[in-house]
C-alpha cells in the first residue's frame, strides 16, 4: 500500500543516471562565463588551490558559522611526519534573536564568544591566523573575502546579504582590539564544504571531494583552472564549491517533485529555492514524513483515520525520530513509542507502514546525493583522462552520521553509477572548524613557499637595465676579437671564416657536404641548379658517432667519418668521381684560409684526444688517404653558423647574420674587412665566426651567473669554458632546471621533498623536455606524465612550480641570446653608417624551432634593445648541408673569377 502510494519517490537506476547527466550539464553551465549567471548550481570559485601535503605546522584558529551552534577552534599542526593535529573546541549556542536579527549584532556576538575562547585558552598574547567557516552561498574573489549570495538553512539576518562577510567580522574584532587587546587577522573565508575536504585531505591525500549530508547539503571538488571561466588563470586546480542545494530551482527536477515536495516548499522560509536540498537534507525528510503521514491518516490509511493535533503540527517530527524509527533491531519499538508520545496510538500495522514510509523517504535522499556525487566524480576522471580513477571523498554532517542505513545506502549506489572510480570515504573528524584551520595552514604554507621560490627564482629575472649592460659588454669583446693586439686574450674569438661573398644565384653543379656537430654526422650530395631553374636538391644519410668514438682518439674519429663516407658514395654510385666537398665543423676552429681550420677545443661533449691546435682538414686528408679508396676536393671548412647564414643567403640577399639556439649556440655576420685587423687587406667584407659561447669566460657576466649556473659549469666536460653558452643552448637548459628542482626539493618545496634517484642523474631532464611542459597547449596532468616518465612522482602544485622553474630558465636564456643579437645587429648598423638598418638574420637550431616561447621573447628582446634595427628572422632550412654546399659553391666561383 505504501508503496504504490509513494511509488514516484523510488527511483531506478535510469533515472538516476539521468540525474546524473542533468547535473553535470548543470555544473559546465555554472562553470562558463556567460553561462553562469542563469545557472542554479553556481559553482562558485573557493580561491583554495591547493590540498594538505603534510607539511603543515603552526598554531591556527577557527571559527565555525553555519550550524544549530557555533563554534570555535584552536587547532595545533605539528609537522613531525607524522601528520599529527589537536583540536580544542567550545561550543556557544545561537539564539533566534542572533540569527534572525541585523548583521551588527551576528558579528559582534561572533567577536564576542572569540574574545571568550581566547581568553579561556590563555591566547591573547598571540597573534594567531584565524579561519572563518561560513556554511552559506559566498561569491569569493580570493581566498579570504566572500559577497553572501543568500541565507539558507534557518539563518535570516538582516544588511548582510551582498556584502562581504569577511569584512563585517574584522570590524566587529577591530572593535575588540580597542578595548581588550584581541589582535587576529582573518586570513581565509571557508564554506564547511571546503573544510571537510580539507580536514579528510590531512588524513589522505587522495582526497579531492567534500561532501556534506547533514542540517544542509552541498559539495565541493577540485577541478581543473582551465575549465573555470570565472577566474583568471589556467595553471593548476581550484576547489569549487558546487552550492548543490539549488540544483534544480529552474524546473530541471519538477517530474521528481512530488506532491509532498511541493507542499513542503511552499511552508518553507524560502519558496522556489534549494528545491534539491529540500529533497535531500536532514532538515527537511522529517517534515517531508509528516506531511506524507498526515495524507494517509487523513485518507484512512493510518491510525483508523484519526489526525492528531501533532501531526497537524509542522516541524514535530524530526530527523532524529526518523533515524530511530528506521533502527534494524529497535525500529518497530522505537516507531511506537515516538508515534504513542505524538498522540497517535498506532497499530503494529502502522507501525511496520509508517517505518517503510521513513525508509523510502531517506533512501530517496541517499540516491539523489549519489546521482550528483556520481556526476563530480565522472567529472573528475574525465579532467584527468583516466579509464579507472582512484579517490577519496570527505564527508561530514548528521545524517550520514547517525542515520543506521543512510552511509551504507549511499555507497552502494554510488559505485553502481560509476563502476571505474574506486571511491574510499573517508569521515571528517570536524570538517568545519580543523577544515577551516587547514585551509589557513595551507595558505600560510603557500606564502612562506612562494617567498622561498621567488628568492631562487629571482637572479634568473633580468631587468632591461641589465640586459643593456650584457649587451654593451658583447659589445665590447667582440671589438676585443677583432683587434691584433687584444684577440689572444678576447673571450670571443671572433674568427675570420675567408667566406668572402654570398650567394648570388649563379652557382651551379654537384658538391659533397659533411657535417659533423653533434652526435650524429651526416653526409650529403648536393646538386645545384642555376638560371630560371635555380633549385637546390639534396641527398643524404644519417651516420651516428658512439660515445667511445667522441671521446675516444682523433685517429679513431677521423677513420669512422671517411668509413661513413665511403658507405655513402658506395649507397649513391658516386665511388670514382673527384667532388668538390664542403666540411661542416661545428667546433671552434682558426683559420688561415677557406680550406685550413685549427681547432681552438672541444665542446658539445667531444673530447677525442690529438685534435686540439690540430688542421681538421689534413686529419680528414690523411684517414682519406689511410683508407686508400677515393679522392676528394676538400674546398671549405665551414662553421654551421656560417652555413645556416648562406642557405639564407640564397633565398635572402639581406641575410648577413647567422644564428644557431639549438644543442649550442653561435652568431656569425658579415664584417667589413677593414675592421679585422687579423687578417690582411681592407676591400669588401669577411663571414665572421664570433664563437660567442666563450663570451664570459674571463669574468665579464659574473654578476648575473647563479649558483645553478656555477654547478652546472663545474660539473660540465670542460669547466670554466663557453660560460655563455652554457646559460643559452640547449644542451644546458635542462640541467640547470635539474639543479633547481634538487634545490627546491631539498627545501621541502617540491616532491615532498623526496630527491628520486633519477633526479640525481646528470642529464636526465633533456631540453625537449622543457620545450613540453612549457607547451600552451599542455594541460599539467601532460606535465605530470612527463615528470612521471622521469620517475618524479609529482602533485599538481609540484607541476606548477616545475612549469615555472622551465620558465623562467628558458626566458632568460632568449633574453640573454637576444641581447648578444642586439650588440652585433648595432654594430652591423654603425658599419654601414645608416640611421636606420633593415637586416635578416639566418636562424637554426632546436630551441629556436621548438621551443614556444623562445623565438618570440628573443625576438622582443632584439626589437627592445636594438630599436633603430628592423630585423626580419628568416628559417634556415639546412644550413649545416645545404650551407655548406652553398659556400663551396661560392668558393669555387669566387676561385673562377679570381683566376680569370
Amino acid at each position: 500500500q505504501v508503496d504504490r502510494y509513494l511509488y514516484q519517490m523510488r527511483l531506478s537506476d535510469d533515472a538516476l543516471l539521468d540525474v546524473m547527466a542533468r547535473f553535470q550539464a548543470e555544473m559546465v553551465k555554472g562553470l562558463g562565463r556567460d553561462t553562469n549567471p542563469t545557472a542554479t548550481v553556481k559553482m562558485l570559485p573557493s580561491f583554495v588551490r591547493s590540498l594538505p601535503d603534510g607539511s603543515e605546522k603552526g598554531d591556527f584558529l577557527a571559527v565555525d558559522l553555519g550550524g544549530s551552534q557555533f563554534r570555535a577552534h584552536q587547532v595545533k599542526v605539528f609537522d613531525d611526519g607524522k601528520q599529527s593535529s589537536q583540536l580544542e573546541s567550545k561550543f556557544y549556542p545561537t539564539p533566534k534573536e542572533v540569527v534572525q536579527g541585523n548583521g551588527v549584532e551576528l558579528f559582534d556576538y561572533v567577536a564576542d564568544c572569540l574574545l571568550d575562547f581566547v581568553e579561556t585558552k590563555n591566547l591573547k598574547q598571540k597573534k594567531l591566523p584565524l579561519g572563518f567557516t561560513f556554511s552559506f552561498p559566498c561569491k569569493q574573489t580570493k581566498l579570504e573575502e566572500g559577497v553572501l549570495l543568500a541565507w539558507t538553512k534557518h539563518f535570516k539576518v538582516r544588511g548582510v546579504q551582498d556584502t562581504d562577510v569577511v569584512s563585517s567580522l574584522r570590524k566587529a574584532l577591530q572593535k575588540h582590539k580597542a578595548s581588550s587587546d584581541l589582535d587576529l587577522d582573518v586570513l581565509a573565508l571557508v564554506n564547511d564544504t571546503v573544510g571537510t575536504m580539507m580536514t579528510c585531505g590531512y588524513d589522505d591525500q587522495r582526497c579531492e571531494v567534500g561532501l556534506i549530508i547533514g542540517t544542509g547539503t552541498n559539495a565541493c571538488y577540485m577541478e581543473e583552472m582551465r575549465h573555470i571561466d570565472l577566474v583568471e588563470g589556467d595553471e593548476g586546480r581550484m576547489c569549487i564549491n558546487t552550492e548543490w542545494g539549488a540544483f534544480g530551482d529552474d524546473g530541471a527536477l519538477d517530474d521528481l517533485r512530488t506532491e509532498f515536495d511541493l507542499e513542503l516548499d511552499l511552508g518553507s522560509l524560502n519558496p522556489g529555492k534549494q528545491l534539491f536540498e529540500k529533497m535531500i537534507s536532514s532538515l527537511y525528510l522529517g517534515e517531508l514524513v509528516r506531511l506524507i503521514l498526515l495524507k494517509m491518516t487523513k485518507e484512512g490509511l493510518l491510525f483508523n483515520g484519526k489526525v492528531s493535533t501533532a501531526l497537524l503540527t509542522k516541524g514535530k517530527i524530526e530527523m532524529k525520530h526518523v533515524s530511530a524509527m528506521e533502527k534494524y533491531k529497535e525500529g518497530l519499538s522505537n516507531t511506537k513509542e515516538i508515534l504513542t508520545e505524538l498522540n497517535l496510538f498506532p497499530s503494529e500495522e502502522d507501525c511496520i507502514a509508517v517505518q517503510h514510509v521513513c525508509t523510502i523517504v531517506s533512501f530517496r535522499s541517499a540516491n539523489l546525493c549519489a546521482a550528483a556525487l556520481a556526476a563530480i566524480l565522472t567529472r573528475l576522471r574525465e579532467n584527468k583522462k583516466l579509464l579507472r580513477m582512484q579517490t577519496t571523498v570527505g564527508i561530514d554532517g548528521g545524517l550520514y552520521k547517525t542515520h543506521p542505513q543512510y552511509a551504507k545506502r549511499l555507497h552502494k549506489v554510488v559505485r553502481r553509477l560509476v563502476p571505474n572510480c574506486d571511491v574510499r570515504f573517508l569521515l571528517s573528524g570536524s570538517g568545519s572548524g580543523k577544515g577551516a584551520a587547514m585551509v589557513t595552514a595551507v595558505a600560510y604554507r603557500l606564502a612562506a613557499q612562494r617567498k622561498q621560490i621567488d628568492a631562487t627564482l629571482t637572479p634568473f629575472l633580468l631587468s632591461l637595465e641589465t640586459l643593456r649592460e650584457v649587451k654593451n659588454k658583447m659589445r665590447t669583446e667582440l671589438e676585443y676579437g677583432l683587434k691584433r693586439e687584444t684577440q689572444g686574450s678576447a673571450s670571443v674569438k671572433m674568427l675570420p671564416t675567408y667566406v668572402c661573398g654570398t650567394p648570388d644565384g649563379t652557382e651551379k653543379g654537384k658538391f659533397l657536404a659533411l657535417d659533423l656537430g653533434g652526435t650524429n654526422f651526416r653526409v650529403l650530395l648536393v646538386k645545384i641548379r642555376s638560371g630560371r631553374r635555380r633549385s637546390v636538391q639534396m641527398y643524404n644519410k644519417i651516420f651516428a658517432i658512439p660515445l667511445e668514438i667522441m671521446q675516444g682518439t682523433g685517429e679513431e674519429l677521423f677513420d669512422h667519418i671517411v668509413q661513413c663516407i665511403a658507405d655513402f658514395l658506395e649507397y649513391m654510385g658516386i665511388k670514382g668521381a673527384r667532388l668538390p666537398l664542403g666540411f661542416t665543423f661545428s667546433f671552434p676552429c682558426r683559420q688561415d684560409s677557406i680550406d685550413k681550420g685549427t681547432l681552438v677545443g672541444w665542446t658539445k661533449g667531444f673530447k677525442a684526444t690529438d685534435c686540439e691546435g690540430e688542421d681538421v682538414v689534413d686529419m680528414l686528408r690523411e684517414a682519406i688517404r689511410r683508407r686508400n679508396e677515393f679522392d676528394l676536393d676538400i674546398v671549405a671548412v665551414v662553421n654551421d653558423t656560417v652555413g645556416t647564414m648562406m642557405t639564407c643567403g640564397y633565398e635572402d640577399p639581406n641575410c648577413e647574420i647567422g644564428l644557431i639556439a639549438g644543442t649550442g649556440s653561435n652568431v656569425c655576420y658579415m664584417e667589413d674587412m677593414k675592421n679585422i685587423e687579423i687578417v690582411e687587406g681592407n676591400e669588401g667584407k669577411m663571414c665572421i665566426n664570433t664563437e660567442w659561447g666563450g663570451f664570459g669566460d674571463n669574468g665579464c657576466i659574473d654578476n648575473i651567473r647563479t649558483k645553478y649556473d656555477k654547478e652546472v659549469d663545474e660539473g660540465s666536460l670542460n669547466p670554466g669554458k663557453q660560460r655563455y653558452e652554457k646559460m643559452t643552448s640547449g644542451m644546458y637548459l635542462g640541467e640547470i632546471v635539474r639543479q633547481i628542482l634538487i634545490d627546491l626539493t631539498k627545501q621541502g618545496l617540491l616532491f615532498r621533498g623526496q630527491i628520486s634517484e633519477s633526479l640525481r642523474k646528470r642529464g636526465i631532464f633533456e631540453t625537449k623536455f622543457l620545450s613540453q611542459i612549457e607547451s600552451d597547449r599542455l594541460a599539467l596532468l601532460q606535465v605530470r606524465r612527463i615528470l612521471q616518465q622521469l620517475g618524479l612522482d609529482s602533485t599538481c602544485d609540484d607541476s606548477i612550480i616545475v612549469k615555472e622553474v622551465c620558465g623562467a630558465v628558458s626566458k632568460r636564456a632568449a633574453q640573454l641570446c637576444g641581447a648578444g643579437l642586439a650588440a652585433i645587429v648595432e654594430k652591423k648598423r654603425e658599419n654601414r653608417g645608416v640611421e636606420h638598418l633593415q637586416i635578416t638574420v639566418g636562424v637554426d637550431g632546436t630551441l629556436y624551432k621548438l621551443h614556444p616561447h623562445f623565438s618570440r621573447v628573443l625576438r622582443e628582446t632584439v626589437k627592445e634593445l636594438a630599436p633603430q634595427c628592423d630585423v626580419t628572422f628568416m628559417l634556415s632550412e639546412d644550413g649545416s648541408g645545404k650551407g655548406a654546399a652553398l659556400i663551396t659553391a661560392v668558393a669555387k666561383r669566387l676561385h673562377n673569377v679570381g683566376q680569370k
